[in-house]
């Protein structure tokens, strides 16, 4: 086999605390899912040791190649393992900067593709992750999980909760860097919503879950994007279950219990926003295989 085409989903965080710091890093504690929101990824083996890679879509176009973690996850493969290169195509459905993953499961994405078309192992593959970013491991399988330490630590979750989102995403991004720095001006110390999350998760418990939602990073993201507090607030005004904002933002997301009401939200935003309808995904097989594709993935757009 000398091709292959994968789906690469994005994720939500559910929670996520900071709690503390090792190296100059932060550490943090947080419970996430992944969605049924695609990139597609196709990988292709090349002759030669160059990796080349073609992004389209959601203004991928213009990441530099030096900066694009699918190039870095297949150059780091490569390296370990004495492949030759690939070329790499991104269509990207999962938009950027909002928090959503989507250079983590681009990432991912290659990875797993690279070692259903070399045979290696699972082992190799997650050093190589962790060393491209800090959820990139976890994005590899997916499914319910708490991520502590850098985000290297994954806990599976089994949940019989399927959850359904309206997703509302600002045109506008933060940076990572910027908010996490704003954090650490006025940090707000709380330790216990991912305990309560994981436990909701794992008792079916809809109502605690809700209940349990935070994101320690909101409070600096929505001072660096007001659009940020916006969208949280708009979320809110839908009613739902709860509201919060995912990773360092700037997307936000209401949190329903079943495919209507999210439907409802969606029909009823009126702003600048990109809005969508996301559910949980979790993936059948959790060792990290990935689904060959033959023929073009059908793709979503949000």
């Amino acid at each position: 086999m000398d091709e292959i085409r994968v789906k690469s989903p994005a994720k939500i965080n559910l929670t996520l605390e900071i709690v503390g710091t090792k190296a100059g890093k932060h550490l943090i504690d947080s419970v996430v899912t992944t969605i049924d929101l695609f990139d597609v990824i196709n990988v292709k083996k090349r002759k030669d040791g160059l990796v080349n890679c073609v992004m389209h879509g959601m203004g991928s176009e213009y990441i530099p190649h030096e900066s694009n973690n699918a190039v870095r996850a297949a150059e780091l493969f490569a390296g370990k393992y004495g492949t030759r290169g690939v070329d790499i195509t991104v269509w990207k459905n999962i938009p950027m900067g909002a928090g959503l993953g989507g250079s983590s499961a681009d990432a991912a994405g290659v990875l797993n593709a690279l070692k259903a078309l070399y045979g290696t192992d699972s082992r190799g593959a997650y050093e190589i992750a962790e060393s491209v970013g800090s959820d990139v491991k976890y994005m590899m399988t997916g499914g319910y999980a708490r991520l502590t330490g850098f985000g290297e630590n994954v806990t599976p979750i089994q949940s019989p909760l399927k959850l359904y989102f309206t997703v509302i995403v600002p045109k506008e991004g933060v940076s990572t860097a910027e908010c996490y720095a704003r954090y650490d001006s006025n940090p707000d110390g709380i330790r216990t919503n991912s305990s309560a999350a994981q436990k909701a998760l794992e008792e079916g418990d809809f109502t605690a879950l809700g209940a349990s939602l935070y994101n320690a990073l909101y409070a600096p993201a929505r001072l660096i994007n007001p659009k940020v507090g916006e969208a949280v607030y708009c979320a809110y005004s839908f009613d739902p279950a709860a509201a919060a904002m995912t990773g360092s933002g700037s997307a936000a997301y209401a949190l329903f219990e079943n495919d209507t009401m999210c439907r409802w939200a969606q029909s009823r935003y009126h702003g600048d926003c990109t809005v969508f309808c996301a559910k949980t995904y979790i993936p059948k097989n959790k060792a990290g295989k990935v689904n060959v594709r033959n023929k073009a993935c059908r793709r979503r757009q949000g």
